[in-house]
């Protein structure tokens, strides 16, 4: 049964809630990056083909998966990688935020290489998440310390670019339902992975798979799920002003239990890239409607 707005709304929190839990779970999981990301694409994987079994689901796990989706399946693979990798170097919040810049990367993108040309509306958005940005960098007298946040940024830019590019490929309607694309691209990131396993194998303690197996099914998997259920029923632009619930939920648990705490400076800067994200969805929005309503009049000119 679809569920009601206001349920759909508390399914989109509670599914940006659960995503902010990975880079916790990643730390006390104290593996590396590529280990910790491959078990949660997997056991993701396994826990979203038990549901769609019990849910009378089966015939949508076995079809063929266009090349975009396992495109979006490397991109998957590589941005998790890169996140929980940045997370080692700097704080948690500082590299949520700069993921968060995927929404204006991502118009930039298409005004350059699509033609779909910045209005001064947009201008501005982008202007003042690149502003949030600055306000973000690292400012330190330590020498060591200065070069640590620099490689956190440098494998957060690596984090973004790679969510981009998933924002992207994602952008055209797909043809399967959302979780056929889900299961394709957490299997294909898994794989993607696996070599690196293979290379460097390593045993998870008890305590390891404890937190592995939480990573795989809360962010990996519910969060997925309240994801698919709440965009069956609310606008792209709502989910995605919803969703900026995540950056929030980080900073907030990374102050709690990693005493992580941003400065008066970092907190502008973190304001002003949620602010651009979501200024930038509503207007992506706004020009999704117009595009519509010139098709529909068009035919009748």
């Amino acid at each position: 049964m679809t569920p009601p707005p206001t349920q759909a709304i508390v399914l989109a929190i509670l599914a940006a809630s659960l995503m902010g839990t990975i880079g916790v779970f990643a730390r006390f999981a104290t593996m590396p990056a590529e280990h910790i990301t491959f078990y949660r694409l997997l056991l993701g994987a396994m826990f979203l083909t038990a549901y769609m079994l019990l849910t009378g689901k089966r015939d949508q796990i076995r079809h063929r998966p266009s090349k975009r989706t396992l495109i979006n399946g490397a991109m998957l693979a590589g941005f998790m990688a890169f996140y929980i990798e940045a997370i080692e170097y700097t704080q948690m919040a500082t590299v949520i935020m700069i993921i968060y810049l995927a929404p204006v990367v991502t118009s930039l993108f298409a005004h350059f290489v699509f033609n779909e040309r910045l209005n001064r509306f947009s201008i501005a958005s982008v202007a003042l998440a690149l502003m949030g940005f600055i306000l973000m960098l690292p400012v330190t007298s330590s020498q060591s310390l200065y070069q640590s946040e620099i490689m956190g940024y440098f494998y957060a830019i690596l984090a973004l670019i790679t969510y981009s590019g998933f924002i992207l490929i994602n952008r055209k309607p797909s043809a399967v339902s959302p979780y056929q694309s889900t299961l394709v691209q957490l299997s294909v990131g898994a794989l993607c992975l696996l070599p690196l396993m293979l290379t460097t194998p390593l045993v998870p303690s008890l305590n390891q798979l404890t937190w592995l197996l939480a990573i795989g099914f809360l962010p990996g998997f519910l969060a997925i799920l309240c994801a698919v259920k709440a965009l069956n029923q609310l606008p792209s632009v709502t989910y995605g002003t919803l969703s900026y619930v995540e950056p929030v939920v980080v900073v907030v648990l990374a102050w709690w239990l990693f005493n992580e705490a941003l400065t008066a400076q970092q907190l502008m800067g973190v304001a002003l890239i949620i602010l651009a994200g979501i200024a930038q969805g509503w207007q992506s929005q706004r020009k999704a409607l117009k595009s519509t309503k010139e098709t529909l009049v068009c035919p009748h000119d």
